[in-house]
């Protein structure tokens, strides 16, 4: 076996840019692929990263005017959600799971001694925690639970920019702070990327519907998730049963889209993945494309290897070589090839895709709120998978030339010009 080894590694030498420009080919391919594969995981990354601290299945209702008349009532009616509202999505609506209703008010002055800030106020219950993935930060304190909800305590949870404003270096747990002539006892604080939130402060939904009179004035918002959607029909057909149990609930047309507004995020989510899917499909074929232009590379160079060594081949079998042991050594040479340009060029792409992997993380602030692109790295396992597939396509590459080469007779052969 050293002896084949040795004349195999002896021919590729005798034949240096033959055997470099083959192997070129290969390790291009295998580059090319893997590159490809990074960039899409990397726009990929990026955008799932922008879904992270929030819940991509989550339904969000605003109140809107109505602008068609319907069963003999004017248009230009304000939409008010009340509790009737949120209990038709907690126990009428199929795979609705979390349900909250919101109040918004805002422009409210919290004050904690000679310290002040103007901020929102938030009316949640405690299903909000779950839909917006509120972060409590550790050790200090909690978010509403029920008793907070059913005896409308005057509690409050800050944002972490809030406690920097407000409390400075003290520990704002238990501490009260002033909105107006109301006092709330901060219970905790929470951290979040998104920067908006961090001038919203949270109060129980029962204590800001009594203590803001949002009863009659009717909720800001409604928010709920939903589980078991599958595709963007599904959700359309949800958001369809939505409006019309709304629109019986308040009187107005379904196809009136101005009287209830809806986000639904899980329908852009599944979008969004759509999109990424066919990037990848396309990024994958073009891949396939490359390295199947390497491993044609090969079986060309390889016929022509063949057809200038025919002679040698014929002397070889004259002599008393077998037709195995000829087919051996061309199949050989062409798994060399592809064997060690391809793992040049897997570990080419895995590095340029760690180095731009590096960069990015160095480059992005951690508390960034957007990014299009991150770690456009590449699973090992589907690197090294890609390329012990072309070291079989380099079999298969060196197999058609070898049979052809020792189906040749001896005499043909070395008559062969």
């Amino acid at each position: 076996m050293m002896d084949l080894w040795q004349e195999i590694i002896s021919t590729l030498r005798a034949n240096m840019m033959r055997t470099f420009l083959t192997g070129f080919s290969v390790a291009w391919g295998i580059f090319m692929l893997i590159v490809l594969l990074g960039a899409g995981n990397g726009l990929k990354n990026g955008v799932m990263q922008n879904f992270e601290g929030e819940a991509t299945n989550a339904i969000y209702l605003w109140p809107g005017n109505t602008t068609k008349t319907y069963e003999g009532l004017q248009k230009g009616r304000r939409v008010k959600f009340n509790d009737d509202d949120v209990f038709m999505m907690k126990n009428q609506m199929p795979n609705a799971d979390k349900v909250s209703a919101t109040i918004y008010i805002n422009g409210i002055t919290l004050s904690h001694g000679k310290e002040y800030g103007s901020y929102t106020i938030k009316g949640v219950n405690n299903n909000f925690q779950a839909v917006e993935f509120i972060k409590i930060m550790p050790g200090l304190g909690r978010f509403i639970n029920e008793m907070d909800i059913r005896t409308s305590r005057k509690v409050i949870i800050i944002s972490k920019k809030m406690r920097d404003v407000l409390f400075k270096d003290q520990d704002p747990i238990g501490q009260y702070v002033n909105a107006g002539n109301v006092a709330y006892q901060v219970i905790g604080v929470y951290t979040t990327r998104r920067a908006e939130e961090g001038n919203d402060a949270i109060i129980p939904f029962t204590t800001a519907k009594s203590v803001y009179n949002f009863g009659a004035k009717g909720y800001s918002n409604i928010v709920f998730t939903i589980n078991g959607l599958k595709t963007e029909q599904e959700n359309k057909d949800y958001e369809q049963l939505l409006r019309n149990r709304m629109g019986r609930l308040h009187s107005f047309d379904p196809t009136d889209n101005n009287a209830l507004w809806i986000w639904n995020k899980l329908q852009g989510y599944l979008q969004t993945m759509g999109i990424f899917n066919a990037i990848n499909l396309f990024v994958l074929i073009i891949g396939i494309g490359t390295l199947i232009a390497g491993v044609v590379g090969v079986s060309n160079i390889m016929l022509i290897a063949v057809k200038e060594r025919t002679k040698e081949f014929g002397i070889r079998k004259a002599i008393g070589a077998s037709p195995a042991s000829i087919l051996r050594l061309i199949i050989f040479e062409s798994v060399l090839i592809t064997g060690v340009f391809g793992y040049m060029g897997m570990a080419a792409g895995v590095m340029l895709t760690e180095a731009a992997n590096y960069i990015i993380s160095q480059n992005t602030p951690p508390d960034a709120e957007m990014t299009i692109f991150a770690n456009p790295t590449v699973d090992l396992k589907i690197a090294v998978l890609a390329t012990l597939l072309l070291v079989f396509a380099g079999v298969i590459a060196g197999y058609f030339p070898a049979r052809k080469a020792v189906s040749i007779k001896p005499i043909e052969a070395l008559h062969f010009e």
